[in-house]
């Protein structure tokens, strides 16, 4: 948010002014305008995208509901996952809050990204090595995220602990896709589970907070 202020004359002052007023010793003196209002903390609607759409992906990770049901997820990687959360991350970028513009900027990427992998992207020639090609996209997001998960400490200790697992979210997935071992896999799809519970929590305090005025939900600033 910009903190200059911005100052404009009064119109009598300024009718003085013009009329020579400042010969005579009238002083002509600005008059601040009120700061424009800072923009809503975006961080609710950046969280609430990832929550939801990491629960629904991972309730199949998990193995709690058949994987021939898995498209349903993609309507909300595009759309919630991605597109809703990349726009949070521009409005973060917009409060200069790089850590968040970054995070949700990233996310968003990512859920449009697992979208056209999985509707777009044939793998059908790579054969057995399909599933290593998946695991090292999803490894590759789990470095991100560690490193994320460094500078989420300087955050809060809610915040912090959504990055801590969602990195051992990614490695694991990342494992199990790797060796073709469903267990592992399922695996992370608890820890999915875990990761969108947590973020849900992050978000529903930042929106109940700001409603109330006050602390309602606890997320431990640093």
């Amino acid at each position: 948010m910009n903190n200059d202020v911005d100052f404009e004359l009064d119109a009598a002052a300024a009718s003085a002014a013009r009329n020579g007023a400042h010969s005579a010793g009238v002083a002509v003196a600005p008059r601040a305008l009120a700061p424009a209002p800072a923009m809503a903390d975006p961080a609710a609607l950046g969280l609430g995208a990832f929550a939801l759409t990491t629960f629904v992906l991972s309730v199949f990770n998990a193995g709690l509901v058949p994987a021939g049901a898995e498209p349903v997820v993609f309507g909300l990687a595009l759309f919630y996952g991605g597109m809703t959360q990349f726009a949070a991350g521009i409005w973060e970028f917009a409060n200069r809050n790089t850590f968040g513009g970054t995070a949700f900027c990233s996310y968003g990427a990512f859920w449009m990204s697992f979208w056209f992998l999985a509707r777009f992207t044939d793998l059908s020639g790579a054969g057995a090595d399909a599933k290593k090609g998946v695991a090292v996209f999803l490894f590759a997001w789990g470095i991100f995220t560690l490193y994320m998960t460094i500078a989420a400490r300087r955050t809060s200790g809610a915040l912090f602990f959504v990055f801590v697992f969602a990195a051992l979210t990614f490695f694991t997935l990342a494992a199990g896709d790797w060796t073709g071992t469903v267990g592992i896999t399922r695996v992370g799809g608890v820890l999915g589970l875990v990761t969108a519970f947590l973020a849900w929590y992050v978000s529903f305090a930042v929106v109940i907070n700001s409603t109330y005025k006050r602390t309602v939900l606890p997320v431990f600033p640093q």
